[in-house]
């Protein structure tokens, strides 16, 4: 269990996240055509999981931005940006904010936010993911990993798109 803090108020997760160094949990995530991706389908990529509570909240669309613009630059890398938000409203945002560097991903039913260690276990949040970054190498290794401690922050870009 990890404690992180919503505007200094703190709340736990039901788990930590996986270790560097260990082999990314496979996943089966919902994008917002209602297909599913997994883990395999990445395989030989770099992938950068982008973990959020909402996109309809300002630093979660902000980060979305952030990495849709920095992915275009990114050689054999692929962002996913992982919430528990339906797939509609993920394309919906993505729609109209004109992003296509990144894909989006549901969680909605899926065990990812369990087997991550990063579902929020308490608080006015519950059932929501904690904003964490999950970087994977080409094999599904895990090379960084990042928990935002105060989770209205944003991530550590440069040391995520670094690993």
């Amino acid at each position: 269990m990890a404690t992180v803090t919503l505007k200094g108020n703190p709340f736990e997760t039901v788990g930590s996240l996986p270790q560097v160094g260990s082999k990314a949990p496979d996943f089966t995530l919902v994008k917002h055509d209602l297909s599913e991706i997994s883990l395999a389908d990445f395989s030989g990529k770099k992938l950068i999981l982008n973990i959020f509570p909402s996109i309809d909240t300002g630093t979660c669309a902000m980060s979305t931005r952030t990495f849709n613009k920095e992915a275009a630059e990114l050689e054999n890398t692929q962002v996913v940006c992982v919430s528990m938000d339906l797939p509609f409203a993920l394309g919906r945002f993505c729609g109209a904010e004109g992003i296509d560097n990144i894909v989006t991903a549901s969680g909605f039913r899926s065990t990812f936010g369990q087997d991550y260690g990063l579902t929020f276990s308490n608080g006015p949040l519950t059932g929501l993911y904690s904003r964490c970054i999950v970087v994977l190498d080409e094999n599904g290794q895990v090379v960084y990993t990042e928990q935002v401690a105060e989770t209205a922050d944003e991530p550590n870009y440069a040391a995520a798109l670094e690993a």
